[in-house]
């Protein structure tokens, strides 16, 4: 009867020990999931400020770039377009196709960005203008933050995807629900730079 007693004691001590082992693999791929949402919630303050700044950049170059109306508008409708597709991955960071609209979005924002900086260099006062000086120092140091926040972003994703796939963290990623999550990427290499704002 003794030796039933402490195998009994025995089976429910393993069995605490295996129900603590996997509450904290799965309280772990919660603090995962959590860090790579507010890793997104970092770019996105990012994402919003150079947003912000766009306009008021077309709106200063506006009065110098009187021919060129068709790229201001391509712009504002680029980062219109991207505006709404980052509303959309902030509202779920792990949802893969949002994260791909983003990166679609930011690309030609990117290229659009890149024309109207090419061509602005062709106006002599327009790269005199102090607010656009003042603006191009805030869009370069914004297009910086977007970088290292995207890094931090993907750092936070793989550490989290790595959770959910490895063993025995995978089953309980499989049970709880935790699927993997996409990155933040530019695919093109020439995309994979930061626009460069210099007048």
């Amino acid at each position: 009867m003794m030796g039933f007693v402490v195998g009994l004691v025995i089976m429910g001590v393993i069995a605490l020990l295996f129900g603590s082992y996997l509450v904290s693999l799965y309280n772990n791929l919660v603090a995962l999931k959590n860090r790579f949402k507010n890793a997104f919630a970092q770019i996105d303050v990012q994402l919003k400020r150079r947003y912000e700044l766009i306009p008021n950049l077309v709106e200063v170059a506006k009065g110098y770039m009187k021919h060129e109306k068709e790229t201001l508008d391509a712009v504002i409708r680029a980062r219109n377009a991207a505006q709404s597709a980052g509303q959309a991955a902030a509202a779920n960071p792990a949802d893969s196709q949002a994260m791909q609209n983003l990166s679609t979005a930011e690309v030609a924002l990117a290229g659009s960005l890149t024309k109207f900086i090419g061509l602005s260099e062709a106006y002599p006062d327009l790269k005199a203008n102090q607010n656009m000086l003042a603006l191009q120092e805030e869009l370069t140091s914004t297009e910086n933050k977007v970088s290292f926040a995207r890094q931090a972003f993907n750092d936070a994703v793989t550490s989290y995807n790595i959770a959910c796939e490895s063993f025995p963290s995978n089953l309980v990623a499989g049970f709880g629900r935790f699927t993997p999550a996409a990155l933040f990427e530019i695919t093109a290499p020439t995309e994979r730079e930061a626009v460069k704002v210099q007048f």
